[in-house]
């Protein structure tokens, strides 16, 4: 068995999203989820125009890991919100 936190422990849920006008699905943890809503809703995006962008710049990495890497970054940095 394995001995979760609670941080961290949820698997991660799979979402169909339209990335560049294509369909594809991405694979995050719930907290990623959650986060990137709040990052859309902050930026005045919808969600698959933020994935839009990240796409756009992820030099070579998959989805996943970088939406999960904006995230990151995002949070890490409080000037890039809007507001501040």
């Amino acid at each position: 068995m394995s001995g979760g936190t609670g941080t961290g422990s949820r698997r991660p849920l799979k979402r169909s999203v339209v990335v560049a006008g294509h369909s594809t699905s991405i694979s995050l943890e719930p907290e990623f989820w959650d986060a990137l809503r709040e990052i859309a809703d902050e930026t005045d995006k919808t969600l698959n125009e933020l994935i839009t962008d990240i796409d756009a710049e992820r030099a070579g990495r998959g989805l996943s890991s970088a939406v999960r890497i904006f995230v990151l970054n995002y949070l890490r940095d409080p000037s890039r919100r809007s507001g501040s």
